[in-house]
């Protein structure tokens, strides 16, 4: 999901300046090479955030209308997603959108057919590929032979995200992650409630979420009414097993199967070296990397489509 191409004067508008937008904003000032000239935002802040060298819209079509900008980044409700990523490849403007890409699959399946035909860049940010604990999780499992099971939670208490259900707003991250690690789509994907709670507890949903790769399950926790903020993601091999858990100092640890376990010894595992740099800093720099290679780039929209297919699925049939 990284790249390593030479990044130098790369131009970005940013559309959105709420919590995650100031997370991009806070991003890209810290990086070489890059630089926001633009940000289309209705937020009373946003000339504070962005700073003097920043020009300041309400209006994100005459942001893209303007021709001058290498990238945008989109974070924007998702119900929003498909129109400014549309609009940007019609533009010519190469593309970062948060996850989920979309909340439709027909929208998703628009969006990755007219990339393709533009031959245009667009990205989709399921920020945990671009975690340096993922990459080598990845690197890690290509010795411990065939992966047997995938055992993952995430989630959190509050806030609810009324505009992004709890589905897609946590689910599509494991959805991406399980797709990416086993490179093919599950065969079955299904999705139940565990629990619901209504406005006068706290609105919010536990699910459950299970899927079938033929031969191996992905059997996945998600909510906004977990006790604690979790983001935990154990995958099994034949030969051993890798944690991730991004609310660790410890980002990644790789330990025994639980058949070659010594209970008393085990220990939790070691710890496996980590490239530098945070997953938003390495997500930034792979797009202006993609935009300063400037050849076409869908890798990234393609699976933000796969995820969204397995997600329509889930929501269509969910218990």
């Amino acid at each position: 999901m990284t790249g390593n191409h030479l990044v130098e004067n790369i131009r970005f508008g940013l559309i959105g300046a709420g919590p995650w937008g100031r997370n991009y904003i806070d991003t890209i000032r810290a990086l070489d090479g890059v630089a926001l000239t633009r940000l289309a935002s209705r937020n009373p802040e946003s000339a504070a955030l962005a700073g003097p060298d920043c020009e300041i819209t309400a209006d994100w079509r005459e942001m893209l209308a303007a021709g001058d900008l290498d990238g945008v980044i989109i974070a924007t409700p998702p119900a929003l997603h498909a129109d400014m990523t549309l609009t940007a490849i019609d533009r010519g403007v190469a593309v970062l959108v948060e996850k989920p890409m979309t909340l439709n699959l027909a929208e998703a399946e628009t969006v990755l057919e007219r990339a393709q035909t533009r031959g245009a860049i667009v990205r989709v940010d399921h920020i945990h590929l671009y975690s340096a604990a993922w990459e080598a999780l990845k690197r890690e499992a290509e010795g411990l032979g065939p992966l047997r099971a995938i055992i993952a939670e995430a989630g959190s208490r509050g806030p609810a995200h009324s505009r992004t259900p709890v589905l897609w707003d946590w689910g599509s991250h494991d959805v991406a992650m399980c797709i990416d690690l086993l490179g093919r789509l599950p065969e079955k994907a299904l999705a139940r409630r565990l629990e619901t709670r209504g406005p006068e507890e706290g609105k919010g949903e536990t699910l459950a979420l299970s899927l079938d790769f033929g031969g191996v399950t992905a059997s996945i926790t998600i909510g906004d009414i977990l006790t604690e903020k979790k983001r935990l993601f154990t995958a099994t091999f034949e030969e051993g097993e890798l944690v991730y858990d991004d609310l660790k100092d410890i980002k990644l640890r790789r330990r025994d199967a639980p058949w070659q376990a010594d209970p008393v010894n085990d220990g939790g595992g070691d710890s496996v070296p980590l490239a530098a740099g945070r997953p938003l800093d390495r997500a930034v720099l792979a797009f202006a990397s993609a935009i300063s290679r400037g050849a076409p780039d869908s890798e990234d929209v393609s699976l933000g489509t796969d995820v969204v297919r397995v997600l329509s699925r889930m929501e269509a049939h969910i218990t």
